[in-house]
């Protein structure tokens, strides 16, 4: 949800300002599914691995379950990303001026989308799970391990 809310941040910020068009069209629309569909897919990948570790290292504590399956899912999720940002960037500069908005649209939507995947998905899961299997694991608050 927060990905699209950028998208529409973007869009609204830089309305009459870009050289191209950004109306709320059919083709924005588009892009704001698909966008919703890969960041949905992205945090999958992630709390899948997340699962599987919490399974197989039942005696470790969250943090280091949490710590190493985003350190295990980071290069595919920065790969994935980057390679689909060069298709992106590519019709964004090479295609026409109906698919322009699309690929904008599309572009911010995989780089927030990436970052709210490993900046902001997986530190509300741990949040949420430290708090409910409190002291269960030896957990740390978040605010203790930031420190």
């Amino acid at each position: 949800a927060i990905d699209t809310i950028v998208v529409l941040g973007f869009y609204s910020l830089l309305w009459n300002v870009v050289p191209f068009s950004l109306e709320i069209d059919q083709t924005f629309i588009g892009a704001i599914l698909t966008v919703i569909g890969y960041s949905i897919n992205d945090k999958v990948v992630v709390f899948d691995r997340i699962r599987e570790n919490l399974n197989l290292y039942k005696k470790r504590d969250f943090f280091t379950i949490f710590n190493n399956s985003l350190n295990e899912t980071l290069a595919r999720t920065v790969n994935t990303s980057l390679t689909t940002l060069l298709v992106l960037l590519c019709i964004f500069i090479l295609g026409g001026d109906s698919i322009r908005s699309f690929a904008f649209a599309m572009i911010i939507g995989v780089i927030f989308g990436t970052l709210s995947s490993i900046f902001v998905a997986a530190p509300i899961a741990y949040m949420t799970l430290s708090k409910r299997d409190k002291g269960e694991r030896g957990d740390k608050p978040l605010a203790e391990v930031a420190e």
